[in-house]
């Protein structure tokens, strides 16, 4: 299998890229500023169309993992929305499958949680509303797409001795942690792995898949921080602001269970 991977550089692309070389596929990791870890590093913009066009076209991928985002500021909506639009765009016409990783704040968090696939979304946050709109245009461009939406990630690459940002963070001390913010925090590795079964299957369409368990930041942060042997009083909690904050977007993956076998394990395993 030869698997495309744009984000090759960033936390959950290079990990998609280590597994999948140890199952010994041909795996491209796309770099725009950082060299990808793992793979062979092909340059690409996702921003620019032609050249996302001309990439797909030349390698002729048969899966393309699609990671590449920001998280916010003046590029949003070119990286998100048309970035995302022009590699579905690409993949479809070279006849790749697509997994497209998308979020659970295309929700916001005050219609019910846990969110399965038939919830409606209602994102609160502009990174919320670009990740929208980027799955209604993958899968207007690409039919057989598979958007998977995830949550906070956390945990390391097996090969790497850095901390993943979740646990940089809860390392600080001094960042406060909102209590009231509820996601469903997944191992990036176990992520990693469902990707990689999943595209070798022929799922389309939405699918959850993250962590059964919900927590809040604060608890993550507690938690990662005595897993890491350090003091979890000493995090700080407090409601976070009213405006632009999602609350509880825990996700349903019960679908993404049963098609895997099982469910992630997430904060049920040691962080």
């Amino acid at each position: 299998m030869k698997l495309l991977v744009t984000g090759g550089a960033g936390y959950l692309g290079s990990e998609v890229c280590r597994q999948a070389l140890a199952r010994g596929a041909e795996v491209l990791a796309t770099q725009h500023e950082r060299t990808p870890p793992q793979g062979r590093p092909v340059r690409l913009d996702v921003r620019d169309d032609e050249a996302v066009q001309r990439l797909l076209m030349r390698h002729g991928p048969d899966v393309v993992v699609h990671t590449a985002y920001v998280p916010s500021g003046p590029e949003l909506d070119a990286t998100i929305v048309r970035g995302s639009a022009a590699v579905a765009a690409a993949a479809h016409r070279c006849g790749a499958r697509l997994l497209h990783l998308s979020t659970d704040l295309v929700f916001d968090g005050e219609q019910g949680a846990p969110y399965d696939e038939s919830a409606e979304p209602r994102p609160v946050s502009d990174y919320g509303a670009a990740k929208l709109e980027a799955e209604r245009l993958v899968l207007r461009a690409h039919p057989e797409a598979l958007v998977v939406r995830t949550s906070l990630l956390y945990g390391k690459a097996e090969d790497e001795s850095r901390k993943g940002p979740q646990e940089e963070l809860a390392a600080l001390g001094e960042v406060e942690f909102y209590t009231d913010e509820i996601r469903c925090p997944t191992i990036v590795g176990e992520l990693a792995a469902a990707l990689l079964e999943l595209a070798g299957r022929a799922d389309a369409g939405l699918l959850h898949v993250a962590a059964p368990e919900a927590v809040s930041r604060y608890e993550l942060a507690r938690r990662l921080r005595a897993a890491a042997g350090l003091d979890p009083d000493a995090v700080r909690g407090a409601p976070s602001p009213r405006s632009g904050r999602a609350r509880n977007v825990a996700l349903d993956s019960a679908r993404a269970a049963e098609i895997l076998g099982k469910p992630l394990t997430g904060m049920g395993r040691s962080a």
